[in-house]
């Protein structure tokens, strides 16, 4: 009897020969912003055929991280373990239903309440991830008949919801106002039209053009939704994101962000107003068929809402530091593209290449994840350097010249 499955062998030697292949990382001990200690799982090594005995044995090894989204270097923060863990023992782990049925505690109720208070909008709705809050919105906001505008550079998670609206998608050159401009003059006859992007850009670490999008959207009377979800915690006078950075806040009527980068937590979220936030509660599909999330870890972003209050010095550090590295970079003849944030890229291109430039610097002490498509475009692979309020000067110093041996 034949494998239906046979066909996978052959996908998976393609996905090595071009070096696109991914091996799973099993972290041992807390996610902590500034350090990592993981075990590599990659087949190969399993199956012996990598010759150093060590790695072999999948022994783990300590690095110095530079791959994680833990802006704020919230995740291992005692305050916010301890929040959890006094949860737990108050209301038990999972939350049992979706929210619309028993799923939402008081916990989750709470969170919604300020959440809509860090980002003065009428109300907010919790979502199980940003993935599920990108695909549920959008999928709720526009069908058949409709149009969508997406930056060619936005999240998955923003590709797949556009895609399963059964909208119209046209898709505008990156940043590029004049398109998005000819996009929507053309497309008048549409019932309902969205224009989408994220605010900080996740491979490229830029920032999307809010001010020009704002007005094309007030103008052609479309609707703007943008993902904070690596700008929430990090930029603007109280945390909001690049939305506040710019003034813009106001003017943008759907703002989605997640709990699991900055925040430190689980989860994602829709802010707006109250009868948007009344719509995707009965519409937005991943909230209507998913159990909500476990009430801790409400808890535990409630307590990171508390501390991005209390301590703004956190973002201003990990700013500060980010404009260092870039500035370091560029005097030693490092390209790091358009990036205005705390993700710099060093784009190298060839997907065997950046493997290679990953696993060195591995071999050096630094977790620094080479992206590949389908993550970034053909020819874009790169490596991802995300900075935390945690690193270090000599830790950055270190990596700097880790990268010029290895890419110069």
């Amino acid at each position: 009897m034949s494998d239906p499955l046979d066909w996978l062998d052959d996908a998976l030697t393609n996905l090595d020969r071009r070096g696109l292949r991914r091996s799973l990382v099993e972290r041992v001990g807390p996610q902590r912003g500034d350090r990592i200690e993981i075990t590599d799982t990659n087949p190969q090594r399993q199956q012996g055929t990598d010759t150093n005995p060590q790695r072999q044995q999948g022994r783990a090894r300590r690095l110095i991280n530079f791959g994680s989204n833990d802006y704020l270097g919230l995740a291992a923060d005692p305050r916010i373990a301890a929040a959890a863990k006094q949860a737990i023992d108050e209301t038990g782990w999972g939350a049992g239903a979706s929210p619309l049925v028993t799923g939402r505690s008081a916990l989750h109720a709470e969170l919604e309440r300020k959440l809509a208070e860090f980002e003065g909008t009428e109300a907010a709705i919790l979502f199980p991830s940003g993935y599920a809050a990108n695909v549920g919105t959008i999928a709720a906001l526009v069908g058949k008949g409709d149009a969508i505008y997406s930056d060619e550079l936005n999240h998955a998670s923003i590709i797949d919801g556009c895609r399963l609206s059964g909208a119209v998608i046209e898709v505008f050159a990156h940043r590029d106002l004049g398109q998005l401009k000819e996009h929507l003059l053309r497309g008048r006859s549409y019932r309902q039209r969205l224009i989408v992007t994220d605010s900080v850009f996740s491979m490229t670490g830029d920032v999307a053009p809010l001010a020009g999008l704002v007005e094309l959207a007030e103008r052609h009377g479309a609707m703007l939704l943008v993902d904070e979800a690596h700008a929430t915690g990090v930029f603007g006078e109280h945390g909001r994101g690049w939305c506040e950075e710019v003034r813009v806040d106001e003017a943008v009527p759907i703002r989605v962000g997640t709990l699991s980068k900055s925040l430190g937590s689980h989860g994602g979220f829709v802010a707006g107003s109250q009868r948007l936030i009344d719509w995707l509660a009965n519409r937005a599909r991943p909230y209507v068929f998913s159990t909500a999330a476990p009430p801790a870890a409400s808890a535990a972003a409630l307590t990171a809402l508390e501390i991005v209050h209390k301590e703004p010095h956190r973002r201003t550090d990990l700013r500060e530091l980010a404009i260092s590295v870039r500035r370091q970079l560029l005097d030693r003849g490092l390209s790091y593209g358009s990036s205005f944030s705390q993700i710099i890229p060093m784009v190298i291109g060839d997907p065997r290449r950046v493997a290679a430039a990953a696993a060195e610097l591995r071999e050096r002490g630094y977790f620094v994840p080479g992206i590949r498509p389908p993550s970034v475009p053909e020819g874009q692979s790169l490596l991802r350097i995300s900075l935390t309020c945690l690193h270090t000067s000599a830790q950055i110093d270190a990596l700097v010249d880790a990268l010029v041996e290895i890419t110069g």
